[in-house]
This record gives C-alpha cells, sequence and structure tokens, in this order.
C-alpha cells in the first residue's frame, strides 16, 4: 500500500517513534492510523498515543483570577485570521471580555451584542466559544496562559487556612501547578478520573506485551507497567515538569508543610486553542 509522507509524519508526531518504524507500522495497518499507533505501542515503542496539539483556529485564550484569589475565570475567542489575532483592538476586547466575565454566569449569551458590535467594527466573525469560572469556597485559584493566549490552565486549590491564599510561597506554587499543567496535559486529576474503558483496553495491551513470560513474574510486570501508565497521565501522580523525581503529590505536600497548610488541588481546566 502506498503510504504518503503526511501519514508518517502524522503518525510520527502522535508517538515519537522514529519515521522508519512509523512508515513499516502504517503499511501492516494498511494506513490505519489507529491500529498503527497499537501496533507500535504493543511493541513498546509509542509510550501513549496522544495526538499532537495543533492550533486548528485563530484566536486568543484569556485568564483572570480576582484580587482575593477565591475567583477565576477562562475564555477562549476565536476569529478567522492571525492578523486580527495581533491587532489592538481585539487583543483589548479579549482582556474587556475576560474582565466582564467575572461577574456573569454565562459570558456567550451576556457578551452578545458586544460581539456583535466589535464584528461589525473588524470586519471578521469573532465567536466566544468557550468560558469557564472556578469559585474556591475553600481555598483559591490559580491561572496560567501560555504562548500569547494558544493554552490556558485554570486550577482551583483547597486550603484549610485562608490566610496561604496570600501567601508569596502559594502564589509560586499555584504557578508551578499551572505550568506543570500546561506543559505535561495530564489526562485526569488522579486514577479515578481516567476512564474505565480506557484502563481495560490498557491492561489488555500490556497482557500482549507480556505474552510468553515466566506466569510467576507476569503478575508483577502488569502491575508495574499500569502504575506506570497512571504516573504518566494523572496529575497528581505526574513527575513535576521542574524536577522529575518529585511528584505532585509530593510538591503539594512539601509545600504545605511549608505554609503549615494542607494544600490539595480540587480541579483543573487546560485548553489548547482550537481544540473542541
Amino acid at each position: 500500500m502506498n503510504i504518503t509522507a503526511s501519514q508518517v509524519k502524522e503518525l510520527r508526531d502522535a508517538t515519537n517513534v522514529s519515521m522508519m518504524d512509523c512508515k513499516r507500522a502504517l503499511q501492516e495497518a494498511e494506513g490505519d492510523m489507529e491500529k498503527a499507533v497499537k501496533l507500535l505501542r504493543e511493541r513498546g515503542m509509542a509510550v501513549a498515543a496522544k495526538k499532537a496539539d495543533r492550533v486548528a483556529k485563530n484566536g486568543k485564550i484569556s485568564a483572570k483570577v480576582s484580587a482575593d484569589g477565591k475567583t477565576g475565570v477562562m475564555i477562549e475567542v476565536n476569529c478567522e485570521t492571525d492578523f486580527v489575532t495581533r491587532n489592538e483592538i481585539f487583543q483589548k476586547f479579549v482582556a474587556e471580555l475576560t474582565d466582564k466575565s467575572m461577574d456573569v454566569e454565562d459570558p456567550a449569551d451576556a457578551f452578545k451584542t458586544e460581539i456583535s458590535a466589535k464584528i461589525a467594527e473588524i470586519g471578521e466573525n469573532i465567536v466566544l466559544r468557550k468560558s469557564e469560572k472556578f469559585v474556591a469556597e475553600n481555598g483559591a485559584v490559580a491561572s496560567y496562559i501560555h504562548m500569547g493566549g494558544t493554552c490556558g490552565v485554570l486550577v482551583e486549590f483547597g486550603l484549610e487556612k485562608p490566610e496561604t491564599a496570600s501567601a508569596d510561597a502559594f502564589k509560586e506554587l499555584g504557578l508551578d501547578i499551572c505550568l506543570h499543567v500546561a506543559a505535561a496535559n495530564p489526562m485526569a486529576l488522579d486514577r479515578d478520573g481516567v476512564p474505565a474503558n480506557l484502563v481495560e483496553d490498557e491492561k489488555a495491551l500490556f497482557a500482549k506485551q507480556v505474552e510468553g513470560k515466566p506466569e510467576n513474574i507476569v503478575e508483577g510486570i502488569l502491575k508495574g507497567k499500569l502504575n506506570k501508565f497512571y504516573s504518566l497521565n494523572c496529575l497528581l501522580e505526574q513527575g513535576f515538569v521542574k524536577e522529575d523525581k518529585t511528584s505532585i503529590t509530593q510538591l503539594l505536600e512539601t509545600a504545605g508543610k511549608e505554609l503549615g497548610d494542607t494544600i490539595t488541588i480540587k480541579r483543573y481546566t487546560r485548553w489548547q486553542l482550537g481544540d473542541a
């Protein structure tokens, strides 16, 4: 079967496996991308079947956290061209919508008139594609915007002491966790958040990888592989991007001892511009 260079590159971007191995896998899978990924994973070449991040639309992700750290909002506003994305009028408009989003429940509905007026002014379609608001009753919210608005993160922390939210050490921790989420793109907060069907698929894949090995060591190998899968995909088990030998859970515990508080992560959201 004729495999194109673009197919090979797509598989390479998704798996980080060599071009030659990607081409062989695609040929065996008769061009089926999902089957090719599965083949590479069965052979232990691909660690995860993540697609490469792609900016599918123009526009900007923007976020804001209130002065007391209790409320955080994030919005994505799309436009048609990169030229408008970089336009000062558009940039200012997104900032204004972000500020106003702190005080409304449904920004997409609340800002219809303003968006319509801005479309007429700029001459290009503008859409408030999605919005999110975190309100921390017993804790604080942190945010991070990467690369001028192509990636955005909101994280809600649980705290036992209200004064912790204003401590510099906590603010630094909040930014570090947000930076980590942006870079590592975890699948879920913890093991409970990983879809059960995906876990079963992973178990089946691992079982195939240990076929033929002595039965007395198979259980230990399978347990180790599953733990590794969770450590790559669950935020609380991931190695911190700035120090990968320290897990996020350990990072929270260390900061908590320093601040005399118990710090937890209640939830997070991560957007890539143009993602569903």
